[in-house]
C-alpha cells in the first residue's frame, strides 16, 4: 500500500503548490495514479489552514512517501542479489554437499524433533527403509552396513536393526540375526530378499586385530557399503586421560587412515562417531571417575586425525546426544529417542538420492532438467537480450544527442487503472523478460540444492501468533470503504486476503495434523470458491453481457486464473494438477459461465421482462446440481471422463494418478453452485426490498437484526462444534462438502448486517487478496521448499528473521507476477472476441509438441 498523499489539518505555511488547497485526490491500495503536484516535493501536497495555504512536507512525509510496493520491490531485488553472493561464497568455501551438512550439524526444534543444518530428512517408517532397500536390490546392489565400535556403537545397531525387521509372523525365512558366542562380541542381520547385511564388531580401541579386519572387510570388495565406527581407548573409565594418552590415542588413530581410504575408494561410506557427553552427576560408581573435559579432548584428537582425510565426522550424533543428555540413561547411555533419531539420520544418508522423497533433500541430487524446461528459459532469455539491445541502442542514441519521445498513450498504460496496481514496464517484451527474471529465481529456489531447506514444523504457538498478528495489523489497517452494498469489492477482495493469508500460514507450519485447523482451512478454501460462483453471477447477472463479451470475459478469467500456473509447468517441469487450486478454479469457472451461457441467458433485465425465466434460473440449478451429483455417483464414470486424451494431462499428477483431483473435486464439489444460488437469491431478495443496501444503516430492523444475527453465530458454532466433534477426516470431509455454506453464509451475514461494519473494509486485507491467487501459486516455489514439503532458508540459524525475510521477498515477488499478468492480459485476450479466438487457437498449436511429448495424443 503506498502513501501518495497527506492532507493536514493544522496551520500550514503560505507556499501554494501545484494542486491548489485541496491538494488533488487522495488515492487508495498500492498505485493509483499521482496528484499533479510539484514534483520537487515528491508527489506529497500538504493542505494549510484556511483552504488555500500549503507547507513543504516534512522529511517524515518524505520518508513515508517512499514506502510503496515499487521501492520495497527494489529492496526485495537487493536481499535476493545479497543472498545468492552469501549462498555462493558458502557453496565455494564449504561445498554444496547436503550430505555434509546432514552430519555436521543442526538444532533441536519443540517435541525435539531434529533439524539438519540447510536440508530435509524424511522419517523413515519400516515400509519405506524397505521399499529402498528392495529398489536398491532389484538393480542388484548389496545393502551392506558395518558398526564397529564400544558399547554406545551397539546400540545404534541394535536400533538399526529393529527398523528392519518385520512382524514375528513374517520374519521366518527372510533374515538371520546371530549373536557369536552369546557374548555381545558381534552380532549379525541379514535378509536375502533384500540383499542387507548388518553386522556389528566389537571394538573398544585400536588394536591390530581390528587393523587386520578391516583389511579383511576392504577384500571382500562389498561396494557402496557404510561404516559406523566410534570407540576411544579401553581405560577411559579409570579417568587417566594425560597427554601421553592422547599422544597414544592419535597415533593409534593414524593406523586406521589407510584401511579407511581403502574402503573409501570403493565408493563405500566411513563414518567416524565421535564419542558422547555424559551426565556426570547420574552416573553409576564404576564411571565417575569419567569427566566430560577427558571426552572432549579425545574428541578433539579425532578431528584433529580425520580432518583432511576422506572420513567423515559425525559431529550430528554427538549434537543429538549432548541436547538429550537429559535423559540419558544411568547419565552416559542416549535415549532411545535419540538412537532413532540416529538411525533415521543414517537412512536419510543412504536412501534418500535413490528414492526421491519431496520431504527428503539431504544427500539428494538436484533434479535434472528437460528440454522443455531449457526451451522455456531460452524463450526468455531471448526476450531479455532483445530489451538489452533496445535499451543499448537508446543509450547510444542519447549520447549521439538524439532526443527520444515516448507516445503518450504509452505513458498512461503505465498506471493500470483497473485494479489499483501500479505499472512500470508497459511492453510486453519488458513484462516478459522481468517474468523471466523471477521464474528464474523459482527454479534457483526449488529446483536446485543452491539455497537450504528445512523440515516444517508445527506447534500451537508457531500457529496461531502468526495467525493473531495477522489479523491485529489486519484491523489496524481499517478504512472506511466507498460502497455500501452487502459483498461489494472491497469486502470481497477482504475476504479473500485474509483466507489466502490463513491458508498461507497453515501450509507454513504444517499444521494439517490437527484436524479442527484443517477442517476450517478446507472451509476458508471452499469460501474462497462460494466466493468465485456469487461474484461471477452476480456480474453477469447486473450487466446481461451478450455472447461476445461474455465469451471475451470468461478468457479474461481463464487467462488471470492460468497463466502463472501454465509458465510454471513448462518452467518447473510439474504437471497442470500439481497447482491443484488453479485447476479446480479454472474447471469452476467453465461451469459457471457454460450454466450462464446456455439458452436462454438470464439477468436482471431478462426477469424483468419475463418472469418466466426465474423458472429457467430454477432448471439451471438443477441441472448443474444433477451433473455434478452424477459425477460423484459414479467414480468410474467421473474417471472415464477426466481420463480421456487429450485433457487427460489436465487432471492427473505425475505417476498418471487421478486420485488428487478426485479427492479435491468431490470435497468441493457443490460450492461454486451454492455460490451462484446464492447470488441469485441475494439479488432477488434485494429487487423486492427485503433489505436496503443503498445506505449506511443496517440490514434489517432491530428485532430481526438480532434474531438473524443469533441465527447467523449459531450457523458458524455448528461448524466449529462439527469440527472438534469430528474424529475421522474422511467423514469429516464427506459432511463438510453438505454443510460449507451454513458457515459461510453465517460470516457474510454477520458481516454485513450491521451498517458501520459493511461501510469498513481492511486496506491491508484487500491488498493480499487483489494478488491472492498469485501468493497461492507462488507459495509452492518461494517461500516453501520442495514443492510445499519444506521451508526455503535463506538466512540459517535465525528462523524468525528467515522467515520474515522470505515472505517480503514472496510477497514482493508475487504482486510484481501479478502487475506482470495485468499488462499482458490485453495482448493475450483483447477485446475483440474474433481476436480472442485467434490467440487461442495460436496457444493450442504451440501446445501441440508439448503434448505430444507427454503422451496426450
Amino acid at each position: 500500500m503506498e502513501l501518495r498523499e497527506l492532507r493536514g489539518n493544522g496551520g500550514g505555511g503560505g507556499g501554494t503548490g501545484a494542486g491548489g488547497g485541496t491538494g488533488g485526490r487522495a488515492a487508495s491500495g498500492g498505485g493509483s495514479a499521482p496528484s499533479a503536484v510539484s514534483p520537487e516535493l515528491g508527489g506529497i501536497c500538504i493542505g494549510g489552514s484556511g483552504g488555500g495555504g500549503q507547507r513543504l512536507p516534512t522529511k517524515a512525509d518524505v520518508f513515508m512517501e517512499q514506502l510503496n510496493a515499487t521501492n520495497a520491490k527494489k529492496v526485495a531485488l537487493l536481499l535476493v542479489l545479497g543472498f545468492i553472493l552469501y549462498h555462493g561464497l558458502l557453496n565455494w568455501n564449504y561445498g554444496g554437499d547436503s550430505c555434509q551438512w546432514l552430519l555436521s550439524k543442526g538444532r533441536f526444534k519443540g517435541d525435539n524433533e531434529w533439524q539438519p543444518y540447510g536440508c530435509m530428512v524424511h522419517k523413515y517408517s519400516l515400509t519405506d527403509t524397505r521399499r529402498c532397500l528392495r529398489y536398491l536390490a532389484f538393480f542388484d546392489n548389496k545393502n551392506n552396513f558395518v558398526f564397529i565400535g564400544d558399547a554406545s556403537v551397539r546400540l545404534l545397531y541394535e536400533r538399526f536393526v529393529e527398523q528392519l525387521r518385520l512382524p514375528k509372523d513374517q520374519e521366518q525365512g527372510q533374515e538371520q540375526d546371530t549373536d557369536d558366542n552369546n557374548a555381545s562380541r558381534s552380532a549379525r542381520f541379514e535378509d536375502q530378499k533384500l540383499h542387507m547385511l548388518a553386522q556389528y564388531i566389537q571394538a573398544e580401541e585400536v588394536s591390530p586385530s581390528l587393523v587386520e579386519r578391516l583389511y579383511h572387510l576392504e577384500a571382500e570388495k562389498q561396494l557402496s557399503s557404510v561404516y559406523v565406527v566410534g570407540f576411544t581407548y579401553a581405560g577411559l573409565l579409570a579417568g587417566n586421560t594425560t597427554d601421553d594418552v592422547l599422544r597414544q590415542y592419535a597415533a593409534n588413530l593414524t593406523l586406521l587412515v589407510a584401511p579407511f581410504h581403502r574402503l573409501v575408494a570403493q565408493t563405500s561410506r566411513v563414518l567416524w562417531k565421535l564419542a558422547d557427553r555424559v551426565d556426570e552427576e547420574k552416573l553409576p560408581a564404576n564411571w565417575k571417575l569419567l569427566q566430560n573435559e577427558h571426552i572432549e579432548r579425545l574428541n578433539n584428537v579425532a578431528r584433529g586425525v580425520f580432518r583432511y582425510t576422506e572420513i567423515s565426522l559425525w559431529e550430528s550424533a554427538w549434537h543429538i546426544a549432548n541436547g538429550l543428555l537429559d535423559n540419558a540413561a544411568e547419565g552416559h547411555q542416549l535415549c532411545a529417542h535419540g538412537q532413532r533419531l540416529e538411525v533415521q539420520l543414517l537412512w536419510n544418508m543412504y536412501c534418500n538420492d535413490y528414492m526421491n522423497y519431496n520431504d527428503g533433500t539431504c544427500c539428494s541430487s538436484s533434479e535434472p532438467h528437460t528440454t522443455l524446461q531449457i526451451v522455456a528459459y531460452a524463450l526468455f532469455g531471448v526476450c531479455m537480450c532483445l530489451v538489452c539491445g533496445l535499451c543499448v541502442r537508446r543509450w547510444m542514441l542519447h549520447l549521439q544527442g538524439q532526443t527520444l519521445y515516448v507516445p503518450l498513450q504509452q505513458q498512461e498504460q503505465q498506471y493500470q487503472s483497473n485494479d489499483g496496481v501500479r505499472g512500470g514496464a508497459s511492453t510486453p517484451m519488458v513484462s516478459l523478460s522481468l517474468l523471466g527474471l523471477i521464474l528464474a529465481y523459482f527454479y534457483l529456489c526449488d529446483r536446485t540444492n543452491f539455497f537450504m531447506k528445512e523440515n516444517k514444523y508445527y506447534s500451537e504457538f508457531s500457529f496461531w501468533i502468526p495467525v493473531g498478528y495477522v489479523f491485529a495489523l489486519g484491523l489496524f489497517f481499517t478504512e472506511d470503504s466507498r460502497f455500501t452494498k452487502v459483498l461489494n469489492r472491497d469486502q470481497t477482495d477482504e475476504l479473500r486476503g485474509w483466507i489466502l493469508l490463513v491458508v498461507l500460514i497453515y501450509y507454513m507450519t504444517g499444521a494439517q495434523r490437527i484436524l479442527p485447523i484443517h477442517m476450517h482451512i478446507k472451509l476458508l478454501i471452499s469460501g474462497y470458491f462460494f466466493l468465485t460462483g456469487y461474484t461471477h453471477f452476480s456480474h453477469l447477472w447486473q450487466t446481461g453481457s451478450n455472447g461476445g463479451s461474455l465469451f471475451v470475459r470468461f478468457f479474461q478469467a481463464m487467462f488471470r486464473a492460468n497463466f502463472l500456473s501454465v509458465l510454471l509447468c513448462f518452467c518447473m517441469n510439474r504437471p497442470y494438477q500439481f497447482y491443484y487450486f488453479v485447476p479446480l478454479l479454472s474447471f469452476w469457472l467453465c461451469v459457471v459461465y457454460l450454466v450462464l451461457a446456455l439458452p436462454p441467458r438470464i439477468s436482471a433485465a431478462s426477469v424483468d421482462a419475463n418472469p418466466l425465466h426465474y423458472l429457467y434460473l430454477v432448471c439451471k440449478f438443477i441441472g448443474c446440481l444433477g451433473g455434478i451429483t452424477v459425477l460423484f455417483m459414479s467414480e468410474v464414470f467421473f474417471e472415464r471422463i477426466f481420463v480421456t486424451r487429450p485433457w487427460k494431462a489436465l487432471f492427473v499428477t505425475t505417476d498418471d494418478d487421478l486420485h488428487e483431483w478426485w479427492h479435491q473435486w468431490k470435497l468441493d464439489r457443490y460450492t461454486v453452485a451454492f455460490g451462484m444460488i446464492y447470488a441469485a437469491c441475494f439479488h432477488i431478495a434485494q429487487k423486492y426490498s427485503v433489505f436496503d443496501d443503498n445506505n449506511h444503516g443496517n440490514l434489517f430492523a432491530r428485532r430481526t437484526s438480532i434474531s438473524v444475527t443469533l441465527l447467523a453465530l449459531l450457523g458458524v458454532g455448528v461448524y466449529t462444534a462439527f469440527s472438534f466433534l469430528c474424529r475421522n477426516v474422511q467423514n469429516c470431509e464427506e459432511i463438510h462438502s453438505y454443510i460449507l455454506f451454513i458457515p459461510i453464509v453465517g460470516y457474510v451475514v454477520l458481516r454485513n448486517i450491521s451498517g458501520i461494519l459493511r461501510t469498513r473494509y481492511s486496506a491491508f486485507f484487500a491488498w493480499f487478496g487483489r494478488i491472492s491467487l498469485e501468493l497461492f501459486v507462488c507459495q509452492y516455489h518461494i517461500w516453501l521448499a520442495a514443492d510445499r514439503h519444506g521451508v526455503l532458508v535463506l538466512l540459517p540459524g535465525f528462523p524468525t528473521l528467515n522467515m520474515i525475510i522470505t515472505s517480503f521477498i514472496f510477497v514482493c515477488a508475487s504482486h510484481e507476477v501479478h502487475r506482470l499478468t495485468q499488462i499482458l492480459l490485453p495482448y493475450a485476450v483483447p477485446s475483440d472476441w474474433r481476436l480472442v479466438m485467434r490467440n487461442f487457437v495460436i496457444f493450442l498449436i504451440v501446445l501441440i509438441p508439448v503434448a505430444r511429448s507427454d503422451g496426450m495424443f
